[in-house]
């Protein structure tokens, strides 16, 4: 199982720290959620795990993971979907660590994709280009996508953004069989209550780690109104707060 070391990271953007001096663990198996105010730096931290920034300071060190696979959804709106594509092909480049980025989709691969659209709802989806699905049917997929790469660490940036209740409560099954199964899975959330029900663990960021563990106590009211103040104290005098 994949851990994730944390020890006095900073992230910056434009060198203005975005994730300031985190120190902590993501224990193998576990399923955590990152909950904090808008700018709290949620997504730049997943970034920072994902290999996509480098921190300015400090090491994030992952553990366990000689031939293991990471994967790493981003935002919606980070992700190009008008790629003359169809929906199967694109959930085949989950494949690209058997294909080596050629393309190739053997039989098997094609049987994995049609059984992972299945698994997502998207049954019968397999010919349709990506620009023609909306934004449910697109998140569907692409946790299709997911599938297919089987990894053992899976990284997702809100991913139930502009996704109706039922899509949600059915990519929400597929991350707890995830957790089933022993996987590392972090989730960048907003919905507190979706936390406090589906999510054993949550790191409570406002540039700072607020808080870090059980929800129950990580989600307290004061936690909260302290991840807000510290979020109003960084717009309000980011030169003093990256001291």
């Amino acid at each position: 199982m994949i851990a994730i070391g944390l020890d006095n990271v900073t992230l910056s953007y434009n060198r203005h720290p975005a994730v300031h001096h985190i120190s902590g663990r993501f224990e193998g198996g576990t399923l955590t959620a990152i909950a904090g105010p808008n700018g709290a730096g949620k997504s730049t931290l997943i970034k920072g795990i994902a290999g996509i920034l480098r921190p300015d300071e400090g090491r994030i060190t992952i553990e366990n993971a000689h031939h293991e696979r990471i994967a790493y959804l981003p935002q919606a709106a980070e992700i190009q979907r008008d790629f003359p594509m169809s929906v199967l092909h694109m959930v085949a480049t989950g494949f690209w660590h058997r294909t080596g980025g050629t393309g190739t989709i053997t039989p098997g691969m094609k049987k994995k994709a049609v059984q992972a659209l299945i698994a997502v709802g998207l049954n019968g989806f397999e010919k349709r280009d990506l620009a023609s699905l909306s934004a449910g049917q697109f998140q569907r997929a692409l946790f299709a996508r997911l599938l297919v790469q089987d990894a053992s660490l899976i990284l997702l940036d809100e991913p139930f953004t502009a996704v109706d209740a039922g899509t949600t409560a059915q990519l929400l099954a597929i991350i707890r069989q995830w957790h089933a199964e022993k996987r590392t899975v972090i989730c960048v959330l907003h919905d507190l209550a979706q936390i406090r029900e589906y999510f054993p663990q949550v790191l409570l960021l406002a540039r700072e780690c607020i808080a870090w563990g059980d929800p129950a106590k990580a989600l307290s009211p004061e936690t909260l109104a302290s991840a807000a103040f510290f979020r109003d104290s960084w717009h309000a005098n980011p030169e003093v707060c990256a001291l």
